[in-house]
C-alpha cells in the first residue's frame, strides 16, 4: 500500500481485517489460492504456470517423507469441501466460483 510520500509501506492487521470484512485469515487464503487454482486448471496446456502445477518429477527421490506438492495441499481442501469432480468443474468459472466461495 502507497502512502501519501509515494512510498511503500505494510498494512497493519486493523486494516487487513477491514479490507477482508473480518473473516478469518487461513480460510481468506486458502479460498484465494483455490481461485487460483481454479485460473491455472483454465489456462491452455502450453502455458507456463500450467505445465509447472501439472509437472511430476521423475527419477530417484531423497531418503523419507517426500514433501507435499502445492496441488496435493489445495486437493484436500477441496475433499474436506465435498466437491467432487473439481478438475471437470473449474473449467466452468461460475460453476467454480460458486462451488469454492463459501467452503472452508
Amino acid at each position: 500500500m502507497k502512502n501519501e510520500e509515494g512510498s511503500w509501506r505494510i498494512r497493519t492487521n486493523h486494516e487487513l481485517n477491514k479490507l477482508i470484512e473480518n473473516a478469518d485469515t487461513v480460510r481468506f487464503k486458502k479460498s484465494k489460492r483455490i481461485d487460483w487454482l481454479g485460473h491455472v486448471m483454465r489456462m491452455d496446456e502450453k502455458r507456463t504456470p500450467k505445465r509447472i502445477l501439472e509437472w511430476e518429477p521423475i527419477g530417484r527421490r531423497i531418503r523419507g517423507r517426500p514433501r507435499k506438492r502445492l496441488i496435493e495441499g489445495d486437493e484436500e481442501d477441496i475433499q474436506r469441501m465435498g466437491i467432487r469432480g473439481w478438475r471437470k468443474l473449474c473449467k466452468e468459472r461460475a460453476e467454480w466460483k460458486a462451488k469454492t466461495h463459501n467452503g472452508l
